[in-house]
Formats: structure tokens, sequence, C-alpha cells
């Protein structure tokens, strides 16, 4: 009966040692559901006015370029600059060997001295004959003839003054000025180069403040945006315009169309434009690329969704959102236009959705989730034409 009694209450304690095993293994068994949730991360999608713009490819261009030619021929004797600096208007760039510039100008005035001294005599001559001829001393042919003289030594001292002129301008022009504001180029010619009047390339200057951006456009692109800037401004002239370089920084000066070529190219359909910028810092070169952005027209309350939280398989596109309990939830979604790092979205988002932006390889559709709740800021996400998304090893 002891031992009966005994194994009775050591079965009904083990018994109840196994129910709280239970109970406490199914609470674990709960607990590492819980803490097994896919680890996302999520952010709220955007709402507001949304202004669509179009990139195209764009170079910088020299508002004024300029090929510095010789006026005179001779071998260059000096050198006041180099390649790649800065210069201003009437700055001394080059000099010419001057010396058979000098003598011709020397030569010049000794011809035009002679043929004044000639000149003075024959008007001498032609007022003694006028007085003669007034005392019926001599004929009157006499005095046509010094008369004629006259004009011919006075047509003489102009044709010689004219030559010393000439001369003078050569002997000047064997110094080289810079004719505007701008940087040199680097392939200047050295000293000791012989230089052609009219033919040598010495340098070319071209300003660098301002400076133009050059794009092309299609026939649509252009009717869509005139259409637009002639509703809210009259005209496509001075639009705003902004340019990304080619490493990812936005130019902190905004430009302005200035110039529409008069007709679409034959080869392309394209119609080239310019766009003006300050470059008080000289930051754009001309020949640099840059992508050129024109603002469209204003998308109101528009849905923005990071495209990195797209997914697209086959014919569908969809997004993953933060359901109920932290329940992974597919929503399909139909696109608009890309916004940088964002796409608008037409349907299937509503304002206040929370989109999986990082961890989608592991999801599918009703899986729980640890979601980490982030900005667009901490990944990097911008509303900029050039995106520079924070990336990590998995998303």
């Amino acid at each position: 009966m002891f031992f009966k009694a005994k194994g009775k209450r050591l079965g009904l304690a083990l018994a109840g040692f196994m129910a709280v095993g239970a109970l406490l293994g199914g609470c674990g068994s709960d607990g590492n559901r819980a803490g097994s949730g896919v680890a996302v991360k999520a952010m709220t999608v955007l709402q507001q006015d949304t202004p669509l713009s179009s990139e195209y490819a764009g170079q910088v261009q020299g508002f004024d370029e300029v090929r510095i030619l010789p006026r005179v021929s001779g071998t260059i004797v000096e050198k006041f600059c180099t390649g790649g600096q800065f210069v201003r208007e009437g700055d001394p760039l080059y000099r010419i060997d001057s010396r058979q510039y000098e003598s011709a100008v020397l030569s010049a005035q000794a011809t035009l001295a002679q043929s004044e001294a000639t000149l003075n005599n024959a008007r001498i001559d032609l007022q003694r004959d006028e007085e003669l001829l007034a005392s019926a001393a001599i004929a009157e042919q006499t005095v046509t003839t010094q008369r004629a003289r006259v004009h011919e030594y006075e047509a003489m001292v102009a044709a010689n003054a004219a030559l010393l002129k000439r001369a003078q301008e050569n002997f000047d022009d064997t110094t080289v000025y810079a004719p505007l504001n701008g940087r040199l180029d680097v392939n200047d010619v050295a000293v000791g180069t012989y230089a052609n009047a009219g033919q040598t390339v010495l340098v070319t200057v071209g300003s660098v403040d301002p400076v133009y951006v050059q794009f092309s456009i299609s026939e649509t692109q252009y009717l869509a945006f005139l259409r637009l800037h002639e509703l809210n401004s009259g005209s496509m002239e001075n639009a705003t315009v902004t340019i990304t370089l080619s490493n990812g920084r936005e130019y902190p000066i905004t430009g302005n169309l200035v110039q529409a070529d008069r007709a679409l190219a034959s080869n392309t359909g394209t119609l080239t434009v310019k766009a003006l910028f300050a470059n008080p810092d000289g930051m754009l070169l001309p020949g640099m690329f840059a992508r050129v952005r024109l603002g469209g027209e204003v998308v109101p309350n528009a849905i923005l969704v990071p495209q990195r939280a797209i997914q697209q398989i086959l014919d569908k596109t969809f997004v993953i959102v933060v359901g109920a309990d932290n329940k992974s939830e597919t929503r399909n979604v139909e696109l608009g236009e890309k916004i940088g790092s964002y796409y608008i979205i037409r349907s299937g988002v509503n304002p206040g959705d929370v989109v999986v932006v990082e961890g989608l390889t592991k999801l599918q559709a009703g899986m729980d989730m640890n979601v980490t709740m982030v900005t667009p800021e901490e990944m990097g996400f911008t509303l900029n034409a050039a995106p520079t998304e924070k990336t990590t090893a998995q998303s």
C-alpha cells in the first residue's frame, strides 16, 4: 500500500511537471516565432506636389572662344603668357620680331617727309607764279601747270601718309594682345616659331564666365515644354535649367534657356538648345559633360515610393507593405514617372502605407517581419535626378 500510494503521488508530480514544461515550451516556441520574423527596413510612402522633369545629355561650351592669329608674319621672339593662364582683355601675349617693321616705319617716315618738302616747294612756286601772273609777267598756262603739280604732290603726300600709317600699324601688331577676358588653352606656340599672318594659330582664348551648356531635345519634348511655359510665362526663353555634373554633384547655380536652333537637325530630328550659366568660380570647363534637367508640370499630391521598393516578376509590378501585426502584404501597383530615387505610383498604394525598402529578397506574402522604420535621408533617397542611395550587403 505504501509503495502504491507513493507511486501514485510520484506519477502525479511527474505529470504536473510535464504539463508545466509543455506550457513553458509552448511559450518559448511562440517567442521564437515572434523574434524570428524577417528583418526588414521600411518607410512611409511620401505624398507631395511633385514637379516632373526631363533629363538630357549636355556639354559645356565657352560663351566666347577666339583663335588668336597674328596680323603680321615673323618669328615669335617673346612670350608673355603660359597655357591655361587667365588673361584680361588687352594683356600682351606674344611679341613678333619687329626689326623689319621698324625699318619700314622709318622708311615710310622719310618718304613722307620728302614728299611733304616737295609739296611745300611746289606751293611756294605756285604763290610766286600767281603774283607774276597778276602783273602779266608770265603766261596763265604756267600757273595752271604749277597748280596741277601742287595737286599731284598733295596726292603723293596723302599716299605716303597712308603708307606710314600702315607701316606703323604693322609695327604695333608685332605685339599680340588678348582680345577678351578668358582662359588660354594649353596648345600655345613656343618662342622661335615662325608665324604666318592670318594662318598660324598662336593660342585659343575662351571666356569662362558665363558659359553655355548645349543639349538636344526631341520635337515632342520641345512642343510639350513650349506649351507648358507659354501657359506659365508666355515664352520659352529664360526658363530655368539645372545641371548635374559627372560626379553626381548638382551645380549650385540655376541657368536659363537663352538660345534654340532655328530648325530640327535633319539627321536626328532633335532641336539644339543652349542654356546660360554663371560660372564665377570657374568650376564649369568647356568640354565637360553634364545631365541637364528641365522642369515640367507639377503633379499635385503625388504618391512616391522608392525605386528599391518596386518588385517586378514577369508582367506584375508590386510592392510589399507592412500589414496588420507586421505581416507582409503584397500590393500590385501602376508605375508613373521616375523622379530621382522614386516612382510616382498611380494606383495600388495609399497615403500612410508603409513599404519595405530593404530585406525584400527573403520575403513572401503573409510572413512575419521584424520592421525597422527608416527615413529617406537615412537611406540616401532623393527627388533629385542623381540619387546617392546607401546600399547594404543584402536588400
